[in-house]
């Protein structure tokens, strides 16, 4: 239990590490980028680039096969099997990057034919910006065994360090964009596949110097019944992956169609805040989903579940403590972080972060259900909750409702009725027990989120927007969030990690007695 609780806390601060510099330097660009392009080309580069992460789901759903594979193996002690695995998801992804560029060139032809709301004096750039986005995803996809090899290795310091330099390169090309007399909309698209060309050098440069495994000879290694089994897993993981994106960039396009390029605009604001704030969370369940795989792998359920659980909570917690001050201070933040704040973008955020913020509570179960490799039924359920939102959106918006309905539906189908789908599948197959989730988990998050939102409401609610008001607002919620976190939240165990946690940042601080000479 402590040599995970350290290897969990080592790799969280590692991960961590880097996070401060990265939000302030996005969000710094996302100012700059929005200021420097303006509204509509922003909201083009964002509905350009949803349709290719759109048309990008294959690689999704195999990026969690290899994790997943890589981790059952770790789990197992089936090491020998690694080699295999790495071998036969190369060779997958590369037939990925050809079905992927195949689908994506024909789809050009279908989106600039009547599907996308773009003006027509932008279309050149637009055009040019999905081939870079094209090209950005086929080296993306490239990347995903490697990244999965460093994730089952728990090899997280690497992401510490590489993440502190594509900030740096992002921050670049955000000053770039400024400066330089062109099209920028075009430059954008030039610098950031560029960015993505160097990632992948850096990835596959550090795995093949670090990594046993990490040889690519198919002749050799490529095991059909292994490649078989990870299509198969995949598959279903491909039909929620594609049906989560199909949700979110079909009610892009649906609002696209009703208010134009404008209130993409305020959706990338949005899915930039959200974004840099899911930071946080998914740092910490980059460190522990490995053990939640490795658990599946050992058939060890309650410690599968314990972590799946631990993770939720922990995940929530640290979204929380951020995700309330912001959500009632949003108006005064946008209104500082931005010159012309896109309409809709603040009741935008607000919803996407709680819709963040209640995903979370369900987030360590479904890692467990994948884990566990029993997700056929659970990827049906789940592919229609999801694909639901997209119906009732169009006929709302054809009746007159506001963008704003767009965010209720994906709460109430992707939060609300799919939680039910999760939980049962994880009692039936990873020995949930419902009682302990509601009480262990779910009333003390939402005890917790209740009290904070009280707390801070009383100086929003009294005190004119200012800078005061906001530090008093995140003052107190801090305040209030600690003590109700570690007398209402916590059970004896988490505080006996917690407690493990601060003795370990304790002797991580150097310090010199004063009474030495």
């Amino acid at each position: 239990m402590g040599s995970k609780v350290n290897k969990i806390f080592k790799n969280t601060v590692y991960l961590y590490g880097n996070t401060a510099f990265s939000m302030f330097v996005s969000l710094l660009s996302t100012r700059l980028i929005l200021n420097a392009l303006g509204k509509d080309d922003f909201g083009i580069f964002c509905i350009v680039g949803g349709a290719i992460a759109l048309l990008g789901f294959i690689n999704g759903g195999m990026a969690g096969a290899t994790q997943r594979f890589i981790n059952y193996a770790e789990g197992a002690g089936l090491k020998e099997n690694k080699i295999k695995i790495f071998n036969a998801s190369i060779s997958i992804h590369l037939g990925i990057s050809l079905i992927s560029f195949v689908v994506l060139e024909i789809a050009f032809f279908l989106f600039f034919n009547g599907i996308l709301n773009i003006p027509t004096d932008r279309i050149y750039a637009a055009k040019w910006i999905y081939q870079f986005s094209v090209l950005s995803t086929i080296l993306t996809i490239q990347t995903t065994p490697y990244n999965a090899l460093i994730n089952a290795h728990e090899d997280l310091k690497y992401y510490s360090i590489v993440g502190f330099i594509f900030t740096f390169i992002k921050l670049i090309i955000a000053i770039l964009i400024v400066y330089i007399s062109t099209d920028k909309l075009i430059l954008y698209g030039i610098l950031t596949t560029i960015s993505c060309l160097l990632n992948i050098i850096i990835v596959q440069t550090f795995c093949r110097f670090h990594y046993d495994e990490c040889i690519f000879s198919p002749r050799k290694y490529f095991d059909k019944n292994i490649a078989k089994e990870m299509l198969s897993y995949a598959s279903y993981t491909f039909l929620t992956t594609i049906t989560s994106a199909s949700s979110v960039y079909g009610g892009n396009i649906v609002v696209n169609n009703f208010f134009g390029t404008s209130i993409n605009a305020a959706q990338g604001v949005a899915s930039q805040i959200s974004g840099q704030l899911m930071v946080f969370p998914n740092n910490l369940l980059m460190a522990i989903n490995p053990i939640i795989g490795k658990s599946a792998g050992n058939k060890d359920y309650n410690s599968m579940i314990k972590y799946a659980l631990t993770s939720s909570k922990l995940s929530f917690f640290i979204l929380l403590f951020f995700a309330i001050p912001f959500i009632l201070e949003t108006n005064w933040i946008m209104s500082i972080w931005l010159k012309n704040i896109p309409e809709w973008a603040i009741i935008f955020c607000q919803l996407e972060v709680i819709r963040r913020l209640l995903d979370q509570l369900l987030v360590g179960l479904r890692n467990a259900i994948s884990a566990d490799g029993h997700i056929k039924y659970y990827s049906k359920i789940q592919s229609f909750l999801y694909i639901l939102p997209l119906p009732i959106t169009f006929i709302l918006l054809s009746c007159g409702f506001q963008p704003v309905w767009l965010y209720i539906n994906w709460i109430l189908c992707l939060n609300i009725f799919a939680s039910y789908n999760v939980i049962q599948q994880a009692h039936r197959y990873c020995h949930l027990n419902r009682k302990v989730f509601f009480t262990s988990l779910v009333s003390r998050c939402i005890i917790v989120a209740v009290i904070m939102a009280a707390v801070g409401s009383f100086p929003h609610f009294f005190i004119g927007p200012s800078l005061w008001r906001s530090i008093l607002v995140g003052m107190l919620t801090s305040i209030s969030f600690v003590i109700s976190v570690w007398y209402l939240a916590l059970t004896d165990i988490e505080k006996q990690i917690a407690v493990h946690i601060i003795q370990l940042i304790k002797s991580k601080i150097p310090f010199k007695n004063s009474t030495q000479s």
